[in-house]
């Protein structure tokens, strides 16, 4: 019977009244740390090796069941993701139940099920906890891992791969593990498009066979049950899981650079970097130190507002809206990073704040109130951690797998307390290592670079594409010398239909059908000459969102309200999307454009078009080489890709004959002329890749003023 239930924190407020005044001119003495009393918990082993924890709590009726496999990472190579999808996999149908059934049988009794790739969950009204485990136990033993759903889900899996590419913090996250702990290490791992052509169903039945054995397992249970109820339970459903041996794995410790690097990853069109500074560390699970050095690295920006890298980046130099830091405990090995999201201009100058900050906890000593600060928030969250029975069973389960002392977490405040000024300085001059640190960024290729080669040891930046692999930008083919930016965007707009045709359009609507993670809706875009715009956008046949440019004024209404703006960012885009063709009189608005080359995209060359705007925002625009049509547009709101232009043919009547003429039978000329537009426009942007089909086309129909009334 082990001690680990319940926490009663108490403090006691002494006042001494004596004939002197109190003086607070002093300040008064630190009191103990607060008492722990600790309640108990059951555990026993199943004959197949299976070990169960028991925290008996009857404040509610419910009752669950967490299934955690310990077993070592695993290298996964050239099939990077197939155990993550062995586990989403198994609860997607059994030898006795399709994937329907189980899902219906959940739902029927209010129950939670899900399976991850190293155990399961299952949670529900104490009343159905038999029906619940006979679930839990045929997905356990009987998984089938049907080859549609792995199928359907490599899918989605490659459609969420694209959107990475312009998601600066996912491009440093693969930069940042890749070159930390290395292609040899399963933390070094991350999945990619190869990986994925490479994951097949046997690789997933092979894991399953392999490791999923009870001997390598703790089932914890929690709630409204007791620890006889749960034996006879846990006989009853899963006896039958035969034991076996289950492989360990050992690996290389990566260890931080001698020197700084530099690893740099485009975002493409971006005007801001996401900054991580980072290198492995070794510090196992309940280590020693492992207190102390949340303590320093809470002063340093472990997750308070009253961090120092956010008070120097935020509060002091207006860089970004948050920086944080991290040092977390593993088994194997761990890591610290610093980071951050910055204006490109800033970028070498974040990088010099956060080495200085990292400096300054190494060489001087912190104040008395940093520490404090810090305990009071590490002990509230403690303290509210204690609030969940599974936040205890959870210690339970820790002090098991990692051979814990018994009385790890009972004291735990007392251990914090104790952490001083020397302990901080102490643990920053150990783990703290900014001259053997990785800098990582993800920005702009053409303007931050340069600026990073100062902090590399050697001197170079290295490149690395959005999964963090070694790059080498392919070079631009010279575009021929009697080509110029005018030429590329003169051959666009006669295939299109010509300036001259486009500059006849007083009105245009469209409507465009949007699906994103599955969800539907429309927008409907109206435009009148010369810069009037509304955009809606409708869910369920309802306008949940309305953007309008009056000429003047932007606005912004929906269900959150509406918001007016003359000046600032989101007026400035709204006006620029307001001018009809505006493309086509890019100077005329102070917009700079220059001719880059021509670029290859997966084997069709294509002009790259540079375009800078009044405020400095940069974005690319690519343009078929052989049919001129723009295919695709990169800018710091994502990727945009062009297809299946259509044309439109617009009658538009001429100049009407005199009077005298038409009392003659002169009629008025009707002249026809052809636009094309595109009908699909995949948008890659925030994690989502959204395809938007334009399913109606309006010229020239009428659109009313009032449609761009401002209320």
């Amino acid at each position: 019977m082990k001690k680990i239930i319940s926490i009663f924190i108490f403090s006691f407020l002494a006042v001494l009244t004596v004939s002197a005044q109190l003086d607070r001119s002093q300040r008064p003495e630190p009191g103990p740390a607060p008492v722990i009393q600790l309640g108990d918990f059951e555990s026993f082993t199943m004959e197949n090796g299976l070990q169960v924890i028991v925290v008996e709590n009857r404040n509610v009726p419910v009752v669950s069941f967490q299934l955690t496999l310990d077993i070592d990472p695993i290298l996964e190579g050239e099939a990077k993701g197939y155990i993550d999808f062995a586990g989403q996999l198994m609860r997607e149908g059994t030898t006795n139940r399709k994937k329907a059934e189980i899902d219906e049988a959940a739902d029927f009794i209010g129950a939670n099920l899900s399976t991850y790739s190293t155990g399961m969950f299952g949670s529900s009204l104490t009343r159905h906890k038999g029906t619940l485990l006979d679930l839990m136990s045929d997905v356990l033993l009987n998984p089938i891992f049907p080859v549609e759903e792995l199928e359907r889900r490599i899918n989605q899996a490659r459609s969420g791969l694209q959107t990475i590419k312009t998601d600066g913090n996912a491009i440093a996250r693969n930069v940042s593990l890749t070159q930390t702990y290395g292609s040899d290490h399963p933390y070094g791992e991350v999945l990619t498009e190869e990986t994925l052509d490479n994951i097949t169903v046997d690789l997933l039945k092979d894991y399953y066979n392999t490791y999923w054995k009870p001997n390598a397992g703790y089932m914890v249970i929690v709630g409204d049950i007791d620890v006889t109820e749960a034996k006879t339970l846990m006989n009853k459903y899963f006896s039958s899981w035969q034991r076996g041996d289950v492989p360990r794995h050992t690996y290389p410790t990566p260890v931080a650079p001698e020197g700084r690097r530099v690893a740099f990853a485009e975002r493409t069109g971006a005007s801001q970097s996401v900054v991580q500074i980072t290198y492995p560390v070794v510090l196992p699970v309940g280590h020693e130190d492992a207190i102390s050095v949340s303590v320093m690295n809470g002063i340093l920006g472990g997750g308070v507002f009253s961090g120092r890298l956010m008070q120097n980046l935020r509060e002091d130099k207006g860089y970004t809206y948050g920086a944080r830091s991290n040092i977390s405990t593993d088994r194997l090995v761990s890591r610290f990073i610093a980071s951050t999201e910055v204006r490109n201009s800033v970028t070498d100058s974040t990088v010099v704040e956060i080495l200085g900050e990292m400096e300054k906890l190494i060489n001087e000593p912190v104040s008395e109130r940093d520490i404090e600060l810090v305990k009071n928030y590490m002990t509230g969250q403690f303290a509210r951690s204690l609030e969940s029975p599974r936040t205890i069973a959870n210690f339970a389960l820790n002090i098991k797998r990692y051979d814990l002392p018994e009385d790890y977490y009972a004291n735990y405040l007392t251990r914090l307390e104790a952490v001083n000024i020397e302990d901080v300085q102490q643990m920053a001059q150990k783990y703290l290592k900014p001259n053997n640190a990785i800098i990582v960024v993800a920005g702009s290729m053409d303007e931050v670079p340069e600026t990073l080669e100062r902090f590399s040891a050697t001197g170079t930046v290295e490149f690395f594409d959005a999964f963090g692999q070694p790059f080498v930008a392919p070079e631009l083919e010279e575009a021929p010398a009697n080509v110029t930016v005018q030429t590329v965007l003169n051959k666009y707009f006669n295939a299109i239909g010509g300036k001259e045709s486009f500059n006849k359009i007083n009105d245009l609507k469209q409507v465009i059908e949007i699906e994103m993670m599955g969800q539907k809706a429309t927008i409907k875009q109206y435009q009148k000459a010369p810069n009037k715009l509304r955009v809606e956008t409708i869910f369920g046949g309802n306008v949940v969102q309305a953007q309008i440019f009056d000429g003047n004024t932007a606005a912004m209404t929906g269900m959150m309200g509406s918001q007016q703006f003359t000046e600032g960012p989101e007026f400035e885009t709204m006006k620029m999307q307001a001018i009809m063709n505006a493309e086509m009189n890019y100077a005329d608005y102070g917009i700079e454009k220059s001719l880059e080359g021509i670029a290859n995209l997966e084997g069709k060359r294509a002009y790259r078009v540079l375009v800078i705007s009044p405020e400095g925002q940069r974005s690319r625009e690519f343009y078929d080489y052989q049919t001129g049509l723009k295919i695709r547009s990169e800018s710091e709101m994502g990727t945009a890709l062009y297809d299946d232009y259509q044309p439109l043919v617009i009658e538009k009547e001429g100049k009407r004959p005199s009077f005298f003429a038409r009392l003659f039978g002169a009629k008025t000329p009707v002249e026809s002329f052809e636009l094309k537009f595109p009908r699909l426009i995949t948008q890659q942007a925030g994690g989502q890749v959204i395809e938007m089909k334009v399913t109606e086309i309006e010229i020239n129909s009428g659109i009313e003023k009032e449609k761009f009334l401002i209320n």
